[in-house]
């Protein structure tokens, strides 16, 4: 006997279908067979697949049964195949309704006992179903919940493999979950601990990260250690803008084609902070494999990349960023296949001034020479430091600074000017459907929004030639300026903006 049932294959961050079609009561030697190009834990699925259904209380397949996923020239990868192939067998031998089967999109990973367990992509897979007018799509119980947040789509809850018969056999009835507004609401304890209150003095470089937030600019700090640039860096995403639904669905379907959505407890409605250690590879950093996976710069989608010791990453490393950070997408290419990811992130770096981490400083002496200094700094290539909207120094804080200074402003007030500035502009770039914030304007924006006066272009004029900046450089500093206009909630730039905006490409004229 035949039957057939709908499965997902992720493709990047996508769901593409899978027919899982099952044909018992073969002649020939008792043997199960699968085939359809599947990796090693496909196959392991044998296994699991009998025991779940002895263990549940069903009869085994007794006769040669053929198993195809298609289609046959699509890789399948993981154990989120063992439920339809279960379901499959069975109803091709008359223990699960058949019909019933069809309506439904299903996943899931079964252990031996016959329990499901969580699978990678389920968001993907919710959107998938909705895609191809499915009734509903049956999940493990753990993998559900991310998926209700799809709208108009049946998402069903399934605990075992025996509840998932039941249920399409209609002996039972399950309630399908609705959007769970407890995921999307979630906020982290551990967010709450990190607040700027926590940071004395350095009020240039709170003030270059509160317009660096507010308008989703790259940022870099350079200074000596000890200077705070970690411990400020930790405490970015509390003074971000709260997440809007459809960008909290942009990070979990990441999350989920990654597999960090499998455990519930780091699912959180929160902008990502990724720091990726200095020895991370490409392919960590931008992602990759034979079939790609998002990597370092697509899980702080939506939220901040954090590169300490930014000069001691390999120079390839730091290049790959280049297109990423003017596309915010990542296009990886491989034999097998060809994805793209999304990648707009705010990216935040940190540097000392030179080797021994204490030129300029006031309290230590600098043993570096001139050469080693620039060898340092160049590590850094031109190009990749253009696309860094704002370079700011970060002294290091005396004693007597840091005993006598009080708390300075919470991330809660920060964050509602940060919030306030990038409503404005989400307003203004209404026409956009993504990345409405000023770091993301198009040239055609910049004309309109960042327009100067005769007197403001000649004072940028002279700056440009003084400090030998770049085109690209020029609109950075005009996307500064507005966001800088933004937070004095001015309609137009103004002398004082423009002003501030120069200031912050200090790197230009220190290392080049």
């Amino acid at each position: 006997m035949l039957a057939n049932t709908l499965s997902a294959a992720l493709f990047g961050i996508e769901a593409l279908p899978v027919q899982v079609e099952v044909n018992t009561g073969e002649v020939g030697e008792l043997k199960f067979i699968l085939v359809g190009l599947p990796d090693a834990a496909v196959k392991e699925s044998q296994d699991r697949v009998f025991s779940a259904i002895s263990n549940s209380g069903y009869r085994q397949p007794e006769t040669r049964t053929t198993v195809n996923l298609a289609p046959g020239d699509l890789r399948k990868e993981g154990p989120a195949y063992d439920l339809p192939i279960t379901l499959g067998v069975l109803a091709a031998m008359k223990q699960c309704q058949a019909t019933t089967l069809q309506d439904y999109l299903i996943a899931g990973e079964l252990s031996l006992s016959g329990k499901t367990r969580p699978v990678k992509g389920s968001l993907a897979m919710a959107q998938l179903a909705r895609q191809l007018n499915k009734k509903g799509l049956l999940l493990p119980e753990a993998s559900a919940p991310e998926a209700a947040l799809v709208s108009d789509i049946q998402v069903i809850p399934i605990q075992s493999l025996d509840q998932a018969i039941k249920f399409l056999n209609r002996e039972i009835s399950i309630k399908p979950l609705s959007v769970e507004p407890a995921l999307f609401s979630r906020a982290s304890n551990d967010l709450d601990l990190l607040d700027f209150s926590d940071v004395k003095g350095q009020h240039k470089l709170r003030r270059a990260i509160e317009i660096s937030v507010s308008g989703g600019h790259n940022l870099i700090m350079i200074g000596s250690p000890g200077s705070g640039k970690s411990m400020i860096a930790k405490r970015i995403s509390g003074i971000m803008p709260p997440l809007k639904l459809e960008e909290f669905l942009e990070i979990l379907s990441v999350q989920s084609a990654a597999g960090i959505t499998l455990d519930p407890s780091k699912t959180r409605n929160q902008r990502p902070f990724r720091s990726p250690h200095h020895t991370i590879s490409d392919v960590g950093l931008l992602g990759g494999g034979t079939f790609p996976r998002p990597g370092e710069i697509s899980l702080a989608h939506q939220g901040v990349l954090f590169l300490d010791e930014h000069p001691e990453f390999r120079r390839s490393t730091l290049e790959v960023l280049r297109q990423p950070l003017e596309e915010g997408q990542v296009t990886i290419s491989r034999s097998a296949a060809k994805v793209t990811l999304p990648a707009t992130f705010m990216l935040v770096c940190a540097m000392n001034p030179c080797p021994c981490g204490y030129a300029g400083d006031p309290t230590h002496p600098c043993r570096c020479s001139i050469t080693q200094i620039q060898r340092y700094r160049s590590r850094i290539s031109g190009p990749l430091l253009d696309r860094i909207d704002i370079h700011v120094e970060a002294p290091a804080l005396r004693i007597e600074e840091l005993i006598n200074s009080k708390p300075g402003e919470s991330s809660k007030i920060i964050r509602a000017r940060c919030a306030k500035a990038r409503e404005c502009q989400y307003l203004r770039f209404s026409h956009y459907p993504t990345n409405r914030c000023n770091s993301r304007m198009q040239s055609a924006d910049i004309r309109r929004y960042c327009a100067l006066d005769a007197s403001l272009s000649n004072q940028l004029q002279k700056a440009m030639q003084e400090f030998s900046l770049s085109a690209r450089a020029y609109d950075r500093i005009l996307k500064v300026a507005r966001t800088i206009a933004d937070l004095a909630q001015s309609d137009k730039i103004e002398s004082p903006h423009l002003l501030e905006a120069i200031q912050y490409r200090s790197l230009d004229r220190q290392l080049f």
